[in-house]
């Protein structure tokens, strides 16, 4: 059963998670990645909006039944198979030549925090919907890769907050300091606005492309040079 779909909507691709809390496992990974594929060889798609079906989560980060399943089982080469599969989605996100644009309508905790600053631009619920990066609470560090995102999608001082708190952040706080684009009242509201900013870019994907590779290239060089000192002895936790 497919996890993700999309359509168009003018030059405008609507692309929904639509599992109920759209966690990252295998199945994900794949799908939201077949599913670039497809918009990107639409040539009359200017620009992605990232979105959840689900009224209460936008997405809850790493499947944690299928990792604690696979770790049981010590299938422990799936695990890295997975962990480089879910680097390759960020780096596709990344690298893409349009915008992404997140519509936060519910909660992002964790790896669905980290895929929600992957996205070039970010628009929230002002009435619903938490922020927050829960592993300082689990003994989870971040991989390198995941920081770099991170830090291009916020200012330091907010990123040292709630790496280090747990806290969770509303939409109207992360507007404030300019991580999100604008928090909306509503889900009405937050898809309309997140669509209209979308159909504002009309740019050639050439240079879209060159842009997203200069801006972000440092971003994948640590993904795929200092990641895998973590992944492979699958040095993912602290005690």
């Amino acid at each position: 059963m497919a996890v993700v779909e999309w359509k168009k909507d003018g030059t405008v691709a609507i692309l929904t998670m639509i599992t109920a809390e759209n966690r990252h496992n295998p199945t994900f990974a794949a799908d939201m990645l077949a599913a670039l594929d497809e918009i990107e060889a639409d040539q009359e798609v200017k620009a992605i909006v990232l979105a959840s079906s689900d009224k209460k989560n936008w997405s809850l980060g790493i499947d944690l039944t299928w990792m604690m399943d696979a770790v049981a089982k010590n299938r422990t080469q799936d695990i890295k198979a997975f962990m480089y599969e879910l680097n390759r989605l960020f780096k596709r996100i990344l690298t893409i030549p349009m915008p992404v644009i997140a519509a936060m309508n519910g909660h992002a905790f964790g790896d669905g925090a980290i895929l929600f600053c992957t996205c070039d631009f970010r628009f929230m619920r002002s009435d619903r919907g938490y922020f927050c990066f829960p592993e300082v609470d689990i003994n989870i560090p971040f991989l390198p890769g995941m920081l770099a995102q991170m830090k291009k999608a916020m200012p330091y001082y907010k990123l040292e907050e709630l790496v280090y708190s747990g806290k969770r952040a509303t939409g109207r706080e992360l507007e404030e300091c300019h991580m999100v684009v604008k928090a909306c009242e509503g889900e009405e509201e937050l898809m309309k606005e997140a669509v209209a900013f979308a159909r504002t870019f009309t740019k050639g994907r050439a240079i879209f492309k060159e842009h997203k590779w200069r801006l972000h290239r440092h971003i994948v060089e640590i993904i795929d040079k200092e990641d895998p000192a973590y992944i492979e002895p699958l040095n993912l936790m602290v005690s």
